[in-house]
């Protein structure tokens, strides 16, 4: 596994994308909300044990992979990022895999398709069996990891309005140790369980090392990241269930693989794009409407933090003055310098009352992060990337669009 140079791509990847966050995260609200090297230590090592999670599960299962599918499934992922990147995951490779290994059953004379032919005798199921057992170790992750992934943006919504949402995007190196079988392999002992997928065993068995990626991308301005990932999880382990069903069938009837492959590319889609509609039918939930004030965020070891301040509640008053705007915030801060106290609408619509005493070189907003008004210079624009657009971009995130100058080009 350390020498495979596929895990140190997804490695990378992980870096570049964690630094564009951070970049933007700065270019719109002047701070960073994490470390990026504290990012990434918790990103892989919660990867390392989701592999070896997902290893242990599919050996339970007897799901033996050929070494020559880890060749194909490498080369079909590097092909597909360079169309999106996001295509990386391992169910566009193995549904790619499952559609050529019908035109090779169906189609052996097709011309030209010579160098197909490698795919004649590779054993679908236990992909399938992969692609559920990731999906639903996915879930987990999500579940637990994915409200910490949550980037504050400004997005344009209905009718050019701006409002405040979040970008949920992870990806986990997941480093797999799988059953191969060996063929023609003399004096080693067959597997204690049956194979459910994937032959016998009989001739002796192997552990391959196969490194792949995971990741989970969406974005919400109608719910709060914990409940949109919770969501988001739930959809993902019926997608997992779901597959392992096909592994299944394939199992069964050899023939279904090219239909399997077909399903495991369009739902995969399917989840992104139920989750798109959902929001774009919301109401958003981070809007200014001039009766307090929306927090979006709160920066780590800020003051708003130390008082108890969450994303989703309302700043009412600030040193009893009502506010409205961040002008009329900044004012009722400068009131008092060295104290503030702030009544506060919490997510269950209760107002609660908060202070604390300030100090120099404070963040000038306590710390908070407002949702924004329409006086807002940038927001993200929405662009799908390929590897090398990734790579070689200036790496700052999302698209930043600029107001100003679109309303020149009108």
């Amino acid at each position: 596994m350390v020498t495979h140079p596929f895990y140190y791509l997804a490695v990378l990847l992980v870096i570049l994308q964690y630094r564009k966050q951070i970049r933007m995260e700065r270019k719109l609200f002047h701070a960073r909300f994490d470390s990026i090297w504290r990012r990434c230590g918790r990103t892989l090592a919660a990867g390392w044990i989701a592999g070896l999670a997902a290893s242990l599960v599919l050996g339970a299962l007897g799901a033996a992979i050929q070494p020559q599918a880890s060749v194909m499934l490498s080369i079909v992922s590097a092909v597909l990022i360079f169309f999106r990147l996001r295509f990386l995951c391992l169910a566009y490779s193995a549904g790619v895999l499952g559609i050529l290994r019908g035109c090779v059953d169906w189609m052996p004379g097709l011309p030209g398709a010579a160098w197909l032919q490698g795919l004649a005798g590779l054993e679908m199921a236990p992909l399938f069996a992969a692609v559920a057992v990731l999906h639903l170790t996915e879930a987990f992750l999500v579940r637990g990891q994915g409200a910490k992934a949550a980037t504050p943006l400004f997005y344009e919504g209905k009718r050019g309005k701006i409002v405040g949402g979040y970008e949920l995007q992870e990806y986990w190196p997941v480093p797999l140790f799988l059953l191969a079988p060996l063929s023609g392999a003399e004096g080693l002992p067959a597997l204690p369980w049956p194979l459910l997928f994937g032959g016998d065993g009989a001739g002796g068995w192997t552990l391959l090392a196969l490194p792949v990626v995971i990741g989970f991308s969406d974005r919400t301005w109608s719910r709060l990241p914990a409940d949109k990932a919770a969501s988001g999880a739930v959809r993902l382990a019926a997608y997992g269930i779901f597959m392992l069903a096909l592994a299944f069938a394939v199992h069964a009837w050899p023939l279904f693989s090219p239909a399997a492959g077909v399903l495991s590319i369009v739902l995969h889609e399917a989840l992104r794009f139920f989750s798109r509609r959902e929001e774009n039918r919301s109401v958003p939930m981070f809007v200014q409407n001039g009766h307090g004030l929306k927090i979006l965020a709160v920066l780590p070891r800020s003051a708003a933090e130390e008082m108890g301040l969450r994303a989703g509640e309302t700043v009412l008053k600030v040193n009893g003055l009502r506010v409205g705007s961040k002008e009329e915030m900044h004012e009722a801060l400068r009131r008092n310098s060295a104290f503030c106290k702030l009544e506060v609408l919490n997510r269950e619509g209760q107002s609660k009352f908060v202070q604390r005493p300030l100090f120099d070189g404070e963040h000038h907003q306590l710390g908070i992060v407002l949702s924004p008004d329409q006086d807002a210079l940038y927001y993200a624009a929405e662009r799908e990337r390929s590897v090398l657009g990734y790579l070689f971009s200036r790496l700052h995130g999302p698209v930043m669009a600029h107001r100003a100058e679109e309303a020149q080009g009108k």
